[in-house]
């Protein structure tokens, strides 16, 4: 995480949504939300594939949100499992913009961020 960033508001947006489904899977699969070295992965991961960079205090802020953001999908059935959330995804583990479940993260990904 570098001291300059190149997120626009869309870039935020899609990695907040992509930390939210992380969070889903890790509640899915473990009952718990992600460890902070596991947010701090899937930040790097995320930041690494799409030719990104930000301010590590907006890495932090984003992570928190994240789970904020997972709280209002964690009891709804089609982000209850591993095997639904599986859906939301491309081929390579990239999210699939074209699913509706996905969309409605992503908006509510759009909205919690003009709000902060």
């Amino acid at each position: 995480m570098n001291d300059s960033s190149n997120l626009d508001d869309d870039a935020r947006a899609e990695l907040l949504c992509y930390l939210v489904v992380g969070q889903l899977v890790a509640r899915a699969r473990t009952g718990g939300w992600l460890r902070t070295d596991h947010v701090e992965e899937l930040l790097n991961i995320w930041l690494k594939g799409n030719g990104a960079r930000t301010y590590r205090l907006e890495c932090l802020y984003i992570g928190a949100l994240s789970e904020e953001v997972a709280l209002d999908y964690a009891e709804l059935p089609e982000f209850a499992n591993s095997e639904s959330l599986a859906q939301l995804f491309t081929d390579g583990w990239r999210m699939d913009y074209r699913s509706p479940s996905v969309g409605r993260i992503y908006s509510a990904c759009e909205d919690e961020l003009k709000r902060g």
